[in-house]
C-alpha cells in the first residue's frame, strides 16, 4: 500500500519505494535497510532543503514510528556531528547506524571521566546509567549526554559494541513504541570522545531545528491516520454522499483543518531556518512543534471516535499506530513547552507591543 508521501527528487519518493517493496521489517531491519540504500544521510537543517529533510521524515513516520523514532535519532547524529565539527571521527563511525541518548532524570546522570581541560575530540570513560536508549539492542554508536568531574554538560560518542557497554533488557514497559526498544543502558569505564564544547549540544542552533523535524514525524503518523479516516468515509458512503456518517465527515472536517494548519507551520518554520540557519529560530521551531503535537493528539481522539474499534481491533497498522502516536508525542513537554513558548514571545517586543505578530 502506497504510503502517499512526496513525490518528486527528494529523499522520500525513495524511502516510500523502498518501505513499501520492504514488509515486514522490524524497525532496526528497516534502518538497515535505509542506511543500506544510501538514504540514512538527510539534508542537514538550515542547508536550503529543511523541507526536504522533514518530508523524509514525515514518510518515514507514516510507516512506523518506531523505524521513524531510530531513523530520526540517525540523521540527527549525523546532522549534530557535522553542526560540532567533530573531530577524531573515522569512516566506519560515519558510515555507522547512530542513536542520540540525550535524556536526563534526574535520578541518572552518566559521568564522564576526563583529565583537564576536557577538549573536543578528547578520549573520555563513561561511567554510570542511561535512560530510554532507542534502539541500543542493534545500532553500533551513539551520541550520548554526560556531565565532566567539574560539573558542565558534555556530548560523547561512544562505540556500543565494546567491554563496559551494558544493555540491559529493563526500562520500558509500554505498548505503544515498543518496537523502539528503548532500554537502559549501563556503562563501565567504556572508551568515548567528547564531541563539542561543555553545553554545545543545547545551545547549538540545530537542537531546536532538530526537535521540529521529530514533529514531521508525528505529522507523517497523523496524516497517514487521517487516510485511512477518508477511506472508512469513501467506503461508508460508497458514491452515495447522503449515506454518509455525518458524525465521520465531521472528524474528517476537523482533522483536515487541522493537518493544513500544522503543514502551514511546518513549512513556515522550514523557509525561515533556511534564512537564517545560524538562528535557532525559537519562535517558529516551536510554533509548528505545538501545533502538530496538537493535530496529533487531535487525530488520535478523532479517527478513533470515527473508525469505530474494528480497524483497532483487526488491522494491525492501525492499531500500532494509535498506541504508538500518543507515546511519541510525549518527547514534548506539554504545558511546559506552551508555557515556555508563551514567556518566550512576551519577552519579545513584537509580543509585547503587537507590532505584527499575529497579522494577516
Amino acid at each position: 500500500m502506497s504510503r502517499n508521501c512526496a513525490t518528486g527528487p527528494d529523499p522520500a519518493s525513495a524511502i516510500a519505494r523502498l518501505l513499501d517493496r520492504q514488509t515486514n521489517l522490524s524497525p532496526l531491519q528497516g534502518l538497515q535497510a535505509l542506511v543500506r540504500e544510501r538514504l540514512g544521510v538527510l539534508p542537514l537543517p538550515g542547508g536550503g532543503q529543511t523541507l526536504v529533510r522533514w518530508r523524509a521524515l514525515a514518510c518515514v513516520g507514516a510507516h512506523d514510528l518506531a523505524l521513524a523514532k531510530l531513523y530520526e535519532a540517525h540523521t540527527d547524529a549525523l546532522a549534530i556531528l557535522h553542526e560540532l565539527a567533530a573531530a577524531g571521527m573515522s569512516d566506519d563511525e560515519e558510515a555507522a547506524l547512530w542513536g542520540v541518548w540525550c535524556a536526563e532524570p534526574p535520578h541518572a546522570r552518566l559521568q564522564c571521566l576526563a583529565e583537564p581541560p576536557a577538549a573536543p575530540g578528547q578520549p573520555v570513560r563513561l561511567r554510570g546509567r542511561k535512560p530510554w536508549c532507542s534502539g541500543a539492542q542493534g545500532l553500533s554508536h551513539a551520541l550520548v549526554s554526560c556531565w565532566d568531574p567539574q560539573g558542565h554538560a558534555r556530548l560523547a560518542a561512544v562505540r556500543l559494541r565494546q567491554p563496559g557497554v551494558h544493555i540491559t533488557d529493563q526500562g520500558w514497559s509500554a505498548v505503544g513504541m515498543a518496537g523502539a526498544a528503548s532500554v537502559d543502558v549501563v556503562f563501565d569505564d567504556a572508551a568515548a570522545h567528547l564531541v563539542g564544547e561543555p553545553g554545545g549540544y543545547l545551545a547549538r542552533p540545530g537542537f531546536l531545528h532538530g526537535g521540529a523535524g521529530v514533529a514531521a514525524c508525528w505529522y507523517g503518523a497523523a496524516a497517514q491516520l487521517a487516510r485511512r479516516l477518508l477511506q472508512h468515509v469513501g467506503r461508508r458512503g460508497q458514491g452515495e454522499p447522503a449515506r454518509m456518517d455525518p458524525h465521520a465527515l465531521a472528524h474528517l472536517g476537523a482533522v483536515d483543518v487541522g493537518l493544513h494548519a500544522a503543514a502551514s507551520a511546518l513549512r513556515d518554520a522550514a523557509d525561515v531556518i533556511d534564512a537564517r540557519s545560524h538562528d535557532s529560530c525559537a519562535l517558529e521551531t516551536a510554533r509548528a512543534r505545538l501545533a502538530v503535537e496538537a493535530v496529533a493528539t487531535d487525530v488520535v481522539e478523532r479517527a478513533g471516535r470515527a473508525l469505530g474499534a474494528g480497524p483497532l481491533c483487526r488491522e494491525a497498522d492501525v492499531a500500532r499506530r494509535m498506541a504508538d502516536l500518543p507515546v511519541f508525542i510525549r518527547q514534548s513537554h506539554a504545558e511546559r513547552d506552551q508555557a515556555a513558548h508563551g514567556e518566550r514571545l512576551a519577552s519579545t517586543a513584537s509580543g509585547m507591543n503587537g507590532d505584527g505578530t499575529w497579522t494577516l
